[in-house]
């Protein structure tokens, strides 16, 4: 293993310290602890908290968005794997304004089961709470059991949606209600070429030849739907957006967002090459591409490989996306 670290066991200490040192006047810990971020921003009394947590390794998934506009507070725990319910329930009270709280996360177990934990805890101290699961992975379960499907790159999507309606000082069960609806538009699948390595494992999470790829797999290494010979981004591009629109067709007339996501080790130019063959196939269907996101937004430390995320928008979709929203690690202020 060649990382350029200290000591593997420090590897998530270290990176929320270099986050507090770099952007703390934008973001801070709670009370010291080094695996809860909070805003640093000033917040609307009343405002509904958005709150969410995962495994580190995955910058700026989950970190990166805590701050204006998206979401208030972030747990993380070692490099995939679930921060504990305790710390979950102190980041949900700390991110309490008075409207209660949403619980937005990916879909993987540790998480649902610490969160569900997290939530009776803080329901003891009269804290309202609602949780959703994003499941945008559409190759990790046939529609039939989209129940079971990964939260992937369309969670930041979701922390757009769901941070914009609070924003506008919607109600718990608004919120709940645009980001559901916000999430059945939203599809995900991903490409991979190379493995990543977990600091404190030292060894990849899984092999691939050096001519294959692997198509559908998920962010820790868990396994596509299939290996094929490596494929050009031409390919690559028509392959995933196939599948995506497949599922969720799309007409003439209609208005996506795209996410074309790095995985941690692929260069933009790639990405763009990529993106630039989805924008062509969108614009023959006479689909227009609205604020499209280009670059590494939920990573698996080193992987080399990308995903691609459309989401369908109506005009109060739209309309949120487009909001504003600023953290140390995302801003659409530019787009």
């Amino acid at each position: 293993m060649k990382k350029i670290i200290n000591k593997p066991e420090n590897f998530v200490d270290e990176t929320m310290e270099g986050i507090i040192l770099a952007y703390g006047d934008k973001v801070k810990l709670l009370n010291g602890d080094k695996r809860v971020l909070l805003t640093n921003q000033p917040v609307k009394p009343g405002k509904v908290g958005i709150v969410t947590a995962g495994g580190s390794g995955h910058l700026p998934t989950f970190l990166g968005y805590v701050g204006q506009g998206l979401i208030d507070g972030c747990a993380v725990g070692n490099v995939f794997a679930s921060p504990s319910a305790q710390k979950m329930a102190d980041m949900i009270k700390a991110c309490d304004y008075g409207s209660g709280v949403l619980c937005l996360y990916g879909n993987y177990g540790g998480d649902t089961m610490n969160f569900e934990m997290a939530c009776e805890t803080a329901e003891f101290d009269d804290v309202t709470t609602a949780q959703i699961r994003v499941r945008d992975d559409i190759a990790s379960s046939p529609v039939e059991n989209a129940d079971k499907r990964r939260g992937v790159a369309g969670l930041l999507y979701a922390y757009k949606v769901a941070g914009a309606a609070a924003e506008k000082m919607m109600s718990l069960d608004e919120v709940v209600a645009v980001t559901e609806k916000a999430l059945a538009n939203i599809k995900t699948m991903g490409v991979a070429t190379t493995p990543c390595i977990v600091p404190e494992v030292g060894k990849p999470t899984f092999s691939i030849g050096e001519d294959k790829i692997e198509v559908g797999m998920g962010i820790h290494g868990e396994p596509g739907i299939e290996v094929r010979d490596m494929m050009t981004a031409d390919e690559i591009a028509e392959l995933v957006l196939g599948k995506i629109t497949d599922e969720m067709p799309l007409a003439e007339g209609d208005e996506v967002s795209v996410l074309v996501n790095g995985l941690g080790g692929t260069p933009l130019e790639e990405l763009l090459i990529v993106y630039r063959k989805v924008a062509m196939l969108l614009k023959d269907k006479g689909v227009t591409v609205v604020m499209p996101h280009i670059g590494e937004y939920a990573t698996s430390m080193e992987m080399a490989g990308l995903s691609i995320t459309v989401f369908k928008l109506d005009a109060e979709l739209k309309e949120l996306l487009l909001s504003p929203a600023s953290t140390p690690f995302y801003t659409n202020l530019n787009k």
